[in-house]
Order: C-alpha cells, then sequence, then structure tokens
C-alpha cells in the first residue's frame, strides 16, 4: 500500500487520484442562463445527491484558471439550473458542450441539442435527456479564495421530468435509463451487472 501526503502534491496529481478512484461517478448535464439570455449546458461529474427531504442535489464547479467558469456565474446570478442525466443516447452530443466556448456562444447551439420550456425555473432544460430535474439555489460555497478552487452548489430540485418509458410505479428502470458514469481521462461507463444483497435489519 502507497501512503501519499496530498499537501506535498501537486493539484494535478490529487486530482489524478480523486477521479481515477472515485468511481463511477454520475455525470450532470447542467443548463443555465446569463444575464444577456445564452443558454449555456456543461456536464459536470462532481454531482450526487444531497437529500430526499426536500430533493436537493449538490453540484461542484472547479476553477482551474481562478475564473469562474460560465455555469457557475450564471448559477450565482439567477439562482437557478437545470441538471440533466446523461445517458447513452446522449452522451456524445454532451461530449461537445465541454468544449471551451466564449460566454457569448451556446454550446446547446454547438451540440445540436433542442431546448424545451421548464416550468418552474426560468432556464431551460433539454430535450435529449430520459431525466432532468428543475432547481434553485440554496446554498453556494466557495472554496480556495481568489485562486484557483471550486465553488459547491446546493440546490432544491423544484420540479421533475421523467420519461414515461423508463418510469413505473414511482421507480425508474435503471436500465432503460441507461445512464452513462464518468471514470478518469476520456473514459466513461455503462450500467455492467446489476447484483442485489439484502440491508441488515
Amino acid at each position: 500500500m502507497i501512503s501519499i501526503d496530498p499537501q506535498k502534491n501537486s493539484e494535478r496529481d490529487n486530482y489524478k487520484i480523486l477521479i481515477g478512484s472515485i468511481i463511477p461517478r454520475p455525470i450532470a448535464f447542467v443548463t443555465t442562463q446569463s444575464e444577456d439570455g445564452i443558454v449555456n449546458g456543461a456536464p459536470f461529474s462532481y454531482f450526487n445527491i444531497v437529500s430526499s427531504n426536500p430533493p436537493m442535489v449538490s453540484l461542484a464547479i472547479q476553477r482551474p484558471s481562478g475564473e469562474l467558469k460560465d455555469t457557475a456565474r450564471n448559477i450565482y446570478s439567477s439562482r437557478e439550473f437545470v441538471v440533466h442525466i446523461v445517458d447513452d443516447e446522449n452522451v456524445v452530443k454532451i461530449n461537445k458542450t465541454a468544449a471551451s466556448l466564449p460566454a457569448t456562444e451556446s454550446e446547446i447551439e454547438l451540440a445540436n441539442l433542442t431546448l424545451v420550456q421548464s416550468e418552474n425555473v426560468t432556464v431551460p432544460g433539454v430535450r435529449e435527456a430520459k431525466v432532468r430535474m428543475e432547481c434553485r439555489l440554496v446554498q453556494s460555497i466557495p472554496f480556495g479564495g481568489d485562486g484557483p478552487g471550486s465553488d459547491l452548489f446546493i440546490g432544491e430540485v423544484v420540479r421533475f421530468h421523467v420519461d414515461e418509458a423508463i418510469y413505473e410505479d414511482g421507480r425508474i428502470d435503471p436500465r432503460g435509463l441507461n445512464a452513462v458514469s464518468r471514470l478518469a481521462g476520456a473514459n466513461y461507463a455503462k450500467i455492467g451487472d446489476i447484483f442485489s444483497i439484502e440491508r441488515p435489519k
């Protein structure tokens, strides 16, 4: 077993250990809207559930150069965002949205995704996702001061949208959703074998 002190590692070395070991990671494709009305879309794998009562999700957005990414800036400004689950049918298009574009250009158009109006927030979603969640910002926590760091956002889900083909009796069919997850580098993973272990009482 190798013992590593993260304080003696570079940020990149810690990054490689984290993304290589915390796998698979769910991917949130997040749409936000700028003050000028530009709809931004970007994928993030620092994403998970926070609570079911109320329903809340977390999203951490890195600041690799010390500057806020468009998604983070828009969330701070509007306090709204839409989270979409990335699946095997939309992952290629959504991967295109990871390109670095000026804030005046929309990744949605670049990836040829279809905007759909939200019900409870002003930020639109995209039709190509089987699951999307309209969110309002509950809390934001910046890390790292003014330099490279990240911003942690916790959003309350105020509306779920689920493809009826994968939804039955309040449950989502994992095979029907066929979500993809993030590994390290350019690697992704699909749902593999599914097995059950009963929880102890």
